[in-house]
């Protein structure tokens, strides 16, 4: 009886990995058990960045605002308390977008909060 290696299939899982670590520099690109730890180490920090970036950006969300708040005289802590005292319901990245690209509307809602 003629021995079954399954070929098409580990075929295709060896293209997939392969596939996965084209650009790869060197013997990551082109072996498979150095492609497989590569493309195993890359989902890997996919994985961890996906949630990192929201912290990122939420960082840079909260620098922009309290730049804009200071150059109207008011702490970042400052305004956000005052805008939710008044009820204002925009969340940081709405704010930091109006701090970069309306600096008119972002100067009505610090007189907003100034009150």
């Amino acid at each position: 009886m003629p021995r079954a290696t399954n070929n098409p299939a580990s075929r295709r899982r060896r293209k997939k990995i392969l596939k996965a670590a084209k650009g790869y520099y060197g013997r990551k690109s082109k072996t498979l058990k150095n492609a497989k730890e590569a493309v195993e180490r890359s989902m890997l920090y996919a994985y961890r960045d996906r949630r990192n970036r929201k912290r990122v950006f939420r960082r840079l969300w909260i620098t922009r605002i309290n730049a804009a708040a200071r150059l109207h005289g008011l702490s970042y802590s400052g305004f956000m308390h005052a805008l939710k005292g008044q009820g204002v319901e925009l969340d940081r990245k709405i704010l930091a977008e109006m701090a970069v690209n309306d600096p008119e509307g972002f100067g009505k809602l610090a007189e907003m909060a100034r009150q």
